[in-house]
């Protein structure tokens, strides 16, 4: 096992706190506010929440290779909140979003300051986690190489 320094651990809890907000403000969107999720939010659900869990048992452990899962889990749903944002924003992408079952993936139930949607909360959440991820790897990487 190799000992981290504190900025990898800061950076660990750092993706572990966004994973956990992220969840919270899914569940908290969905069970006390009332928002049906689509069957794009139902997917980025299922990328985020695992993330949770991975990076609260790396930052536990101190161990970052427990964490590898969690830069592809940030990468897909950094595309897929990409794309689920353009269905809901840009008319050409728009056709697209009836694809969806049930609640339509363009329907907007929150649109603050004219561009924050639960698509675009997602993807800052995924890009904020994903970025971590990569500070991590770098500072492993520039530990490892100052010894």
């Amino acid at each position: 096992m190799v000992k981290i320094t504190k900025k990898a651990e800061n950076l660990l809890i750092l993706a572990w706190t966004q994973a956990f907000i992220a969840m919270a403000g899914s569940l908290f969107y969905s069970e006390v506010m009332g928002y049906v999720p689509c069957e794009l939010c139902w997917y980025q659900r299922i990328l985020m929440y695992p993330l949770v869990v991975i990076y609260g048992v790396a930052a536990i452990k101190k161990e970052i290779s427990v964490a590898l899962p969690g830069l592809i889990l940030s990468g897909i749903g950094i595309l897929l909140s990409m794309y689920h944002y353009l269905l809901q924003n840009v008319p050409a992408f728009q056709e697209l979003g009836g694809s969806c079952e049930g609640v339509s993936c363009n329907l907007k139930y929150i649109d603050y300051f004219g561009f924050i949607t639960i698509p675009f909360l997602a993807f800052i959440a995924f890009s904020v986690i994903f970025i971590s991820h990569l500070l991590l790897l770098r500072e492993l990487k520039n530990k490892k190489e100052s010894k």
